[in-house]
């Protein structure tokens, strides 16, 4: 029998954290408009308009909602693990892996398999060369880079849970302390290399803050907001950050790739400012529609992620094949097309949404046995796989195109194997046969 979003929301026990849930669906939204705003076609192919338009870039404080999708990620993670440390008696680390990446792993491998598909297509063809399809190739990617680093989250988070139940605040505080370390000898020193160090220390610090969510140690939002706000503005002021919190083309230094201590006070401010709407929205949430519908949406959101620059390739496609006026991005005329041009994006969104829907929906767990080590290595595999195709893309799959991930060198083939590879390891770890429920 099919479980619809009625049923879900009929069954939420009075106690789950309905607040937690609007986030994950707020932040992604978020991220998908940003997206569709800043793609701009121009003669010559994509650009981001927040590079066209440099007085823009103020909105990524508003519109760089990744850090609380990740500090989200902290709060639900933890309350996954003890749930099944309560109940499992057998390889709790494999199990744990499983059960958190099986909506995660699945939609993204069928997109990455979907788009490999048609990229062989398009090269065979000789089609590579068209004004949007190279650049689409190599953009379809990009946002592939969150899944990576949430799936770094996922493989840290039994020991980091254990350092935050242990030391609270200061297990926060030492991995804040650790990215301004690293910043320290990045821009100070000029040490090679260890910025990509704040791949970890940033997001799992963002991380942490949801394991004190869960545990109700975030008692001074205001306070915690404040303080973020202010030590963003002072490092983007005085220091060598740039305004944007999001990465721009041509700039020395970005917020983001690698993560900088100024992006980490910008999530300390958006965390203090969601915790501080947490009450006035709890009301909202009870009501039945309003529940429904972010339960429908919580279904469906990494399908929608996935997906959302797909649908707005195919609208700027449409537009040059039928032959209609593409203004120069930032002008009243191209303004003028935003409204349409997002709401066609939407449509085309939610009809991907109805095909590829049912690879996110949870599955029985496979009766296949496994370990701890075996799902450490498919986790490995996976993360370094999609994390290196996000920096490919899919252009040139048959000519050896690559790239170099730090110090790893990886093409697209290369990468998708490991994904798939690691997927395969993370299923099998996760045995129903091996993890026997008490009682």
């Amino acid at each position: 029998m099919t479980v619809t979003a009625r049923d879900l929301a009929a069954a939420t026990p009075a106690t789950r954290d309905r607040w937690v849930d609007l986030l994950r669906v707020a932040s992604l939204g978020t991220v998908v408009l940003g997206h569709w705003l800043m793609a701009a076609v121009a003669g010559d192919g994509i650009g981001n308009l927040l590079a066209l338009v440099p007085p823009l870039r103020v909105l990524t404080w508003g519109l760089q909602v990744m850090p609380v999708f990740f500090f989200v990620g902290g709060f639900a993670h933890a309350l996954s693990y003890r749930s099944l440390a309560r109940r499992a008696d057998g390889p709790l680390y494999a199990a744990f892996l499983r059960a958190r990446l099986q909506r995660l792993l699945r939609p993204t491998l069928v997109f990455v398999l979907a788009w490999t598909a048609l990229a062989l297509v398009v090269q065979l063809a000789d089609l590579d060369g068209g004004r949007l399809t190279g650049a689409a190739l190599r953009l379809v990617t990009q946002p592939l880079w969150f899944i990576g680093i949430h799936l770094a989250m996922v493989a840290f988070t039994p020991p980091l849970l254990r350092l935050h139940e242990r030391h609270g605040w200061a297990a926060f505080a030492a991995l804040a302390g650790a990215a301004a370390l690293v910043d320290v000898l990045r821009f100070a020193f000029g040490v090679p290399y260890v910025e990509f160090l704040n791949f970890a220390f940033v997001w799992l610090a963002v991380h942490q803050l949801g394991f004190l969510r869960a545990d109700g140690r975030i008692t001074r939002p205001a306070v915690l907001a404040a303080a973020g706000l202010a030590g963003a503005v002072l490092l983007v002021a005085a220091g060598p950050y740039p305004l944007s919190m999001v990465g721009m083309p041509g700039e020395k230094v970005s917020n983001m790739a690698p993560p900088t201590l100024a992006l980490l006070c910008h999530g300390l401010w958006l965390v203090g400012a969601v915790q501080l709407l947490a009450r006035p929205a709890a009301a909202l949430l009870e009501r039945p529609r309003v529940w429904r519908r972010v339960v429908a949406a919580n279904g469906v959101a990494m399908t929608v992620f996935l997906w959302h620059l797909t649908a707005m390739l195919g609208v700027y496609a449409a537009q040059l094949a039928l032959g209609l006026a593409l203004p120069e991005p930032a002008t009243a005329a191209w303004w003028a097309q935003v409204p349409p041009r997002i709401l066609l994006a939407a449509l085309v969104t939610a009809l991907l949404v109805a095909c590829f829907r049912r690879f996110e929906a949870p599955v029985p767990a496979a009766p296949t046995p496994g370990s701890g080590p075996v799902a450490a290595l498919g986790i490995t595999l996976a993360l370094l796989g999609i994390l290196g195709l996000s920096l490919t893309g899919l252009g040139g799959i048959l000519d050896g195109h690559g790239a170099t991930l730090i110090v790893l060198p990886l093409t697209a083939p290369t990468a998708i194997g490991m994904a798939l590879a690691g997927a395969l390891l993370v299923d099998r770890s996760g045995s129903a046969r091996r993890v026997r429920l008490r009682g």
